[in-house]
């Protein structure tokens, strides 16, 4: 029902740019909380930013002043700008979407897989030295 595709995702070296897109369907994107996970070989996937219904964007703070989070509700997209790129930004990254209600427990990490209900299939990036 709820779908998510996300793309962009590549190779660039440190310091470059990318922008990864994430379309929806099957709901209307403006009454869910939408976010983008990462997950790094070897390690945990983590919450790097996410937007929920009527709020702002927020962000982990390893990418804070980096990335940017924004959400075209016309066309069903959100999007991660990554600027200023990091070998250490190299990952799978997911999108991620739901209505889920907390408390959302996961050990005082931003962000919590239980909130989100729907996920994408990832797009992978690898950032170079």
């Amino acid at each position: 029902q709820v779908q998510l595709v996300e793309s962009g995702g590549g190779s660039v070296q440190a310091g470059g740019s990318l922008r990864l897109s994430c379309v929806g369907s099957g709901f209307t994107s403006s009454n869910y909380h939408m976010a983008w996970f990462r997950q790094a070989p070897g390690k945990e996937r983590e919450g790097v930013a996410v937007i929920r219904a009527g709020g702002t964007p927020r962000y982990v703070d390893s990418v804070k002043g980096r990335f940017i989070l924004s959400k075209a509700n016309a066309v069903n997209t959100l999007y991660l700008q990554m600027n200023s790129l990091k070998p250490e930004d190299t990952a799978m990254y997911y999108c991620a979407a739901g209505r889920n209600r907390g408390p959302f427990v996961c050990g005082g990490r931003f962000l919590c897989e239980s909130e989100f209900t729907t996920w994408g299939q990832g797009t992978q990036v690898t950032v170079s030295s």
